[in-house]
Parts: structure tokens; C-alpha cells; sequence
């Protein structure tokens, strides 16, 4: 009696399924658990899971393997992001030295200019006789390339440092997307086994 109550529902599930593989079919056919985006593989495994409903909820079956490889491409992922950030960190600490070495140089070639100003209108420069005006242009021509130096490696600086915020940004956003689908994933796997267990009673109880 009761197997010729439930034969309306598997009916009902059935066309459901039909359905929703119909509507579905083309995304699933550009989804992969080997390639994509991490969020696009959990919409394969959302997509491909068992669908069954029950109690009046829908209900998804994901199978286990499907989900160790979501952990392994995901740490994989966070892997790539966090050696990104170091060779980044590297960078800025690497362009922080050479920016403290500019602004070192400026400072003595500014003193070496004082002291050059200060004496007689020729004067010898690495062995070479010049006037002092000559001498000028020298000067400030170095310093002008040593000042386009160091606006060059303060841009450089300041990129980078971007660079890092938004691959913490990322990073951040890929530990909270990885743990949302954890619970998510976990809470589905829950349901599923409450509701097989609730089946299994079912079946036992008649």
C-alpha cells in the first residue's frame, strides 16, 4: 500500500529531474573539476551532484572524491597566491633598499655640489680642467638623472604595493569562498546522510 502511495512522487521527481538536467545540460557541459575558476568548480559538483528531494526540500548528493579534489586545487590555489605575495614582498623590500641607496647618493652628490659652489670658477673634475658653469651643468645633470631615478623606483614601490593589497585582497576573498563551499558542501553531505538514514528507518519500519 504504502509503495503505491510513493509511485506519484517518484513520478514527480523524475520529470523534475528531467527538467532541471534539461536546463542545466550546456552549463554543465563548460564545467570542469580540472580547470576553471575554484568557483566554477564547486558549480560542477553542485551541478553534477545527485539531486533528490524529499519532505518537501531538495536534496544533493555529492560524491567524496569530488570534494578531496576541490580541497586539493584550492590549497593548490592559496599555494600560488601566498608564493605570489612572497616573491612581491621581495620585491618591495628589494626596491625599498635600492630607494634608501638613491636617496643616500642624492644626498652626498647635493653636499659634493655645496662645496663645489663655493670654490674658484675653474676647477678639476677626474683629472679634466672646467669652469665652473660647466662644472654646474654636470652637477645638476647627474642629480636630475638620480631624481628620475628615484621617481622611477617610488612608482615602482608604489605599484608593488598595490600589487600586494590586492593579492591579500584575493587571498582573503579565496579562504572565505573555500570555507562558504566547506560549510555549504558539509551541511548538504549532512542532509543527505539524515535523510538516507530516515529512508533506511522508513523501509525497516514497514
Amino acid at each position: 500500500m504504502n509503495s503505491i502511495k510513493q509511485v506519484p512522487l517518484i513520478i514527480l521527481l523524475f520529470i523534475s529531474s528531467l527538467i532541471s538536467f534539461s536546463q542545466t545540460k550546456i552549463a554543465k557541459d563548460k564545467l570542469s573539476l580540472n580547470s576553471g575558476t575554484i568557483s566554477s568548480q564547486f558549480e560542477y559538483v553542485i551541478q553534477k551532484s545527485y539531486t533528490y528531494k524529499g519532505n518537501g526540500k531538495v536534496y544533493k548528493n555529492v560524491e567524496y572524491h569530488w570534494l578531496t579534489q576541490l580541497k586539493a586545487h584550492t590549497q593548490d590555489s592559496l599555494k600560488a597566491v601566498h608564493k605570489k605575495l612572497a616573491n612581491t614582498q621581495l620585491v618591495v623590500k628589494t626596491q625599498d633598499k635600492e630607494i634608501s641607496d638613491l636617496k643616500s647618493k642624492l644626498t652626498n652628490t647635493q653636499s659634493d655640489l655645496d662645496k663645489t659652489n663655493s670654490e674658484k670658477d675653474n676647477m678639476a673634475l677626474f683629472g679634466l680642467q672646467m669652469s665652473k658653469a660647466s662644472y654646474n651643468v654636470l652637477m645638476w645633470s647627474i642629480i636630475g638623472g638620480l631624481l628620475a631615478l628615484l621617481i622611477l623606483f617610488l612608482y615602482k614601490f608604489k605599484n608593488s604595493n598595490s600589487i600586494t593589497k590586492g593579492a591579500k585582497r584575493a587571498l582573503a576573498e579565496i579562504e572565505e569562498e573555500f570555507e562558504e563551499h566547506r560549510k555549504t558542501a558539509l551541511e548538504r553531505e549532512q542532509k543527505v546522510r539524515r535523510q538516507l538514514q530516515d529512508e533506511i528507518n522508513k523501509q525497516k519500519g514497514l
